[in-house]
């Protein structure tokens, strides 16, 4: 038995309202923002982001390398076909940022927590404004 797309009934907890899509795109907005900044001054590859990547323990010929890698998963985010795997390639960007502040003994709540509240911001705008993340993961009441 096959079925096809128009078919497939969707559930409640796959149905974006007009609100919660626009809740969505402003705090994906905010943070593609903030990401961006991040990746274009690891671009430019600034003396000021030269210190803190050598303070970290990185070389500072990989600032380009990180900014590249930041700006295409930023692409694929923004892109609503390629969102998911956008947010999965940030999400271990991110993932990466706590490993180097835990690394480096950086303060906790302040550095190196930072980059999972990015990531919370990350899905949570996703949540808000796709279905599709809905329907892998919905919330479900008690």
């Amino acid at each position: 038995m096959t079925t096809t797309s128009q078919s497939v009934q969707r559930t409640d907890y796959a149905v974006v309202s007009k609100p919660a899509r626009i809740a969505g795109l402003v705090v994906t907005a905010l943070v593609v923002l903030f990401l961006l900044f991040d990746s274009v001054i690891h671009l430019m590859n600034t003396s000021q982001v030269q210190d803190a990547m050598a303070d970290l323990g990185f070389d500072p010929s990989l600032n380009r390398v990180i900014g590249a890698v930041l700006l295409i998963s930023l692409v694929l985010y923004v892109v609503p076909v390629t969102s998911i795997l956008g947010a999965v390639l940030i999400t271990g960007y991110l993932g990466g940022a706590v490993a180097t502040n835990m690394l480096t003994e950086q303060p906790i709540l302040s550095t190196t927590l930072f980059p999972i509240y990015a990531g919370i911001f990350v899905w949570g705008g996703l949540y808000l404004r796709d279905a599709g993340v809905r329907a892998v993961m919905p919330l479900r009441r008690a």
